[in-house]
C-alpha cells in the first residue's frame, strides 16, 4: 500500500498531462506532493525524510517551470526545470548514500532496513553501495529520455520506466539477498 501512496504524485502527474499538458502536470504534482505530506502529519504518521526532499525538489523545480513560463528566462525552455526535477532527485539520494557513511559515520541503507534484516556489515555496504550506483544511473537515463526524446516520452518513461527499472532492481536485489534472509530465518 505504502508504494502506492508513494506513486500517487508520479501517477498523478502522469494522468494530468495526458489531460491538459506539461503545466497542468507539473502543477497537480506540486499539490499531490504537499497533499501527500498533509495527510501523513494529519495522521500523524511519520514523514519519511525521502518524502521531504521528494517534496522540496518537486517544489523547487515544479515551481522554476510554472514560473518561467509565465516569465520566459532568455532562451531557456521552462519545462527543462520538472525535466531535471527526477535526476536531481535521485542524485541527492546517490549523494546521500555515497557520502552518508563518510560524513554521518552510518551506513544509510542499513538505518532504513536494519529493522527488517540482519545481515553482515559488508554486505550492508554492498548494498549501500548497490543503491547509490543505481540511483545514480537513473538520473543519468532520465536526462537521457528527457533530453533525447519528445516531452511525451519523457513523461511515459517518467512513470513507466523508471518505474520498470526499479522493480527490476528491487526483484533482483531480492533474489541476491534471499539465501541471507533465510540464514537469519534460520539463526533465529
Amino acid at each position: 500500500m505504502k508504494i502506492f501512496f508513494d506513486l500517487f504524485p508520479v501517477v498523478l502527474f502522469f494522468a494530468a498531462y495526458q489531460w491538459g499538458g506539461i503545466y497542468w502536470a507539473t502543477a497537480v504534482a506540486i499539490c499531490a506532493s504537499i497533499l501527500q505530506i498533509i495527510v501523513l502529519l494529519s495522521l500523524k504518521k511519520r514523514v519519511e525524510p525521502a518524502a521531504w526532499i521528494g517534496l522540496v525538489v518537486i517544489v523547487i523545480f515544479g515551481g522554476l517551470t510554472l514560473w518561467t513560463k509565465t516569465h520566459p528566462i532568455g532562451g531557456i525552455n521552462p519545462t527543462v526545470f520538472i525535466r531535471w526535477k527526477p535526476t536531481v532527485l535521485y542524485w541527492i539520494f546517490a549523494a546521500i548514500l555515497f557520502f552518508g557513511p563518510l560524513v554521518l559515520g552510518k551506513n544509510p541503507m542499513r538505518a532504513l532496513l536494519g529493522k527488517e534484516l540482519h545481515l553482515p556489515d559488508t554486505l550492508w555496504g554492498k548494498i549501500n553501495l548497490a543503491w547509490a550506483l543505481f540511483f545514480s544511473f537513473l538520473g543519468a537515463i532520465n536526462l537521457y529520455v528527457a533530453f533525447h526524446y519528445p516531452e511525451a516520452v519523457w513523461v511515459k518513461f517518467k512513470l513507466f520506466g523508471l518505474m520498470a527499472l526499479m522493480i527490476i532492481f528491487i526483484v533482483i536485489q531480492g533474489i541476491l539477498l534471499a539465501k541471507h534472509i533465510n540464514q537469519n530465518n534460520d539463526q533465529q
